[in-house]
């Protein structure tokens, strides 16, 4: 790789993701990294043309002060992360002597809020709704359109990871089968499969044969209802379209959708006792203090419940 201060950033950002796509992140995750280098590529010079020699201390942090002005802190912080993983790069390549990220101010991300469904029964009345076929549906696949939701609800996995499944990510004998998971950031993880949600998936396949014939162990789980690769607005379309045929569309946190289901599983995990070594595993958190994050929701919930105990008032007068 050429050196040099006048070496176009441009050319450095396709070598950054050109090594960083040989860890198999998520197309999605490549696409983050590219959005947000450009992002304040754009800003330090408006024309496009900036060299290294344009990415001083002074230069990012005046960008990053721009880019925070109109932006989320959690937008910002994504950013930062990425310039930071950027430069980390351009050290271990010898391309720069320093990494100036350390001083620019990294904004404190918002604390992690969990968006569970709202409502003690709003899982099993979603998947019951969604179990039987819905006749208004041109083409009603209610098997197909339940173990998305199972594997949400029952395995917490993400928009990405659900359509990063392939038939063979599912394996393992009876009273052992487990989901292999690619997980974010490149993080695999295995989710165990109880027989209940195995069953689902098995419904699910055989009504898949049915429509389309024998696949592969390395064809995509999730089709849709032509046999292609279920893709990412379809996947949210057809899980806003599951909210509204059971009737819940009032007891989804706003913009969670798809990931309310991902948060009911790691709620329900902690009511449970599920602790947060065990729940970070098992949704694939990259930090402890994000799955201690549902436990403290946990406790809050609890002491609510106690607070609103008619007897506990009775005492205020004694």
């Amino acid at each position: 790789m050429q050196d040099g201060q006048d070496f176009p950033v441009g050319a450095l950002i396709d070598d950054f993701l050109t090594a960083r796509a040989a860890r198999k992140p998520s197309v999605h995750t490549l696409a983050a990294y590219r959005r947000d280098l450009g992002l304040i590529v754009q800003l330090v010079g408006p024309d496009g043309n900036v060299t290294l020699s344009d990415l001083s201390p002074r230069s990012l942090r005046a960008a990053f002060a721009k880019f925070a002005a109109e932006r989320a802190p959690a937008s910002v912080a994504r950013a930062w992360s990425s310039w930071n993983a950027f430069f980390t790069f351009l050290v271990t390549e010898q391309v720069v002597a320093g990494n100036p990220m350390p001083a620019v101010d990294k904004p404190r991300p918002p604390a992690h809020s969990p968006k569970p469904l709202r409502g003690e029964d709003t899982p099993e009345h979603l998947l019951r709704a969604v179990s039987t076929a819905d006749e208004t549906q041109r083409d009603p696949w209610p098997e197909r359109d339940l173990v998305v939701l199972a594997l949400g609800l029952c395995a917490g996995l993400r928009l990405s990871e659900l359509l990063g499944l392939t038939i063979g990510s599912i394996s393992g004998r009876p009273g052992e089968r487990r989901v292999e998971v690619a997980g974010k950031g490149g993080r695999p993880r295995t989710v165990p499969v109880e027989p209940e949600l195995d069953a689902v998936v098995d419904r699910y396949l055989d009504s898949r044969r049915h429509r389309f014939g024998r696949a592969q162990s390395a064809s995509p789980l999730l089709v849709d209802r032509k046999g292609g690769p279920l893709k990412r607005g379809g996947l949210q379309y057809l899980v806003e379209s599951c909210y509204r045929r059971a009737g819940i569309t009032d007891r989804v946190p706003r913009g969670a959708q798809l990931h309310a289901l991902r948060h009911t599983f790691a709620t329900r995990l902690a009511e449970d006792g599920a602790n947060a070594s065990e729940i970070m595993r098992l949704l694939g958190h990259a930090s402890l203090s994000t799955s201690q994050n549902y436990i403290e929701v946990t406790n809050e919930q609890q002491r609510a419940a106690v607070r609103a105990n008619r007897t506990n008032r009775a005492l205020r007068g004694i």
